[in-house]
């Protein structure tokens, strides 16, 4: 499809921003939407942001694990930009009213400590991350009820909301990501559990993934700059009142509240 209908595409998402009512999928008002299409309109969202005063501080992997893949109905990742405007502290009061539809899912952010460019080796990327952190990913989605596939999601940055980054740096040597077990809790109740295995077999591979990616787009990730792995346990809503905790075995705790 042409720039016209990305622009199209771009402004109904950014009115389902603006208003806070969903929007339809997509795919539905604009038939022939293909993945390439949805970066593209992803891509007219973060020149809007950009022209706007945003940073790119990180990007997202989604979709890495098999939960998360059955819950959105999908069969391959896919990726989101973060700015420094989705950015929240821990223990921070995120207002809950900036989302549609939120719920959140732990995950491990890897921290870059140089640039790097795809196509690299796992050992080129290990060079390159300076240590790792626990994290909470509030998703969004502009989409009515969630109804969404690889297009609509792609389009949607990925539904990407907000991100919380724990405060406790720990070097990779120190970890073996795969087997680091995750508790999640809401308002104190247990409400999921995983491991790191279930993003692709291991974070690591997830974040090789997303930088080889954004390579071969000509995109290079900076030093300093976030790579949030995904999820390793299925989403959870979340709603005003709530406080949001993830427990990383190794990693320690990453705590949020929604006001």
């Amino acid at each position: 499809m042409d720039d016209a209908v990305h622009l199209q595409a771009a402004a109904v998402l950014e009115e389902a921003y603006s208003s806070g009512v969903p929007v339809p999928p997509l795919v539905e008002s604009f038939p022939g939407l293909t993945v390439e299409d949805a970066y593209a309109v992803q891509q007219v969202q973060l020149a809007s942001r950009l022209e706007g005063g945003a940073r790119v501080v990180g990007y997202k992997v989604g979709l890495t694990s098999a939960v998360m893949q059955a819950q959105i109905g999908v069969d391959e990742p896919d990726y989101g930009f973060v700015t420094d405007e989705m950015v929240f502290l821990e223990n921070a009061a995120v207002p809950v009213v900036r989302f549609l539809q939120p719920r959140v899912e732990p995950e491990i952010a890897f921290v870059l400590g140089r640039d790097v460019a795809g196509p690299v080796t796992v050992a080129e990327l290990l060079g390159a991350v300076e240590y790792v952190v626990p994290a909470l990913e509030i998703i969004d989605s502009r989409v009515a009820d969630w109804k969404i596939g690889l297009v609509d999601t792609v389009a949607d940055n990925a539904s990407s909301g907000a991100v919380v980054l724990g405060s406790r740096p720990t070097h990779l040597g120190e970890q073996d990501l795969r087997l680091a077990g995750c508790n999640l809790f809401v308002n104190g109740a247990l409400v999921g559990t995983g491991a790191g295995g279930a993003v692709l077999g291991s974070p690591l591979t997830a974040a090789l993934w997303l930088v080889n990616t954004l390579g071969a787009r000509g995109v290079t990730m900076r030093a300093g700059q976030v790579v949030l792995s995904g999820s390793v346990t299925a989403s959870v809503p979340v709603a005003a009142g709530d406080t949001v905790s993830a427990r990383i075995a190794g990693l320690g705790t990453v705590t949020t509240r929604f006001a």
